[in-house]
């Protein structure tokens, strides 16, 4: 899974590509290539 500054580029690789809020992150899933995750913000843990 990569985590990404900007999702504009991911959302848009393939055609299943969708867009998830869970638990305060935004999630790309691609149920049929899952090479395509990625993730986007969350809280930072120090």
């Amino acid at each position: 899974m990569q985590v990404l500054s900007s999702l504009r580029s991911a959302r848009q690789r393939h055609p299943d590509c969708k867009v998830v809020h869970r638990r305060g992150k935004i999630y790309v899933i691609c149920k049929t290539n899952p090479r395509f995750k990625a993730v986007q913000g969350g809280k930072k843990k120090r």
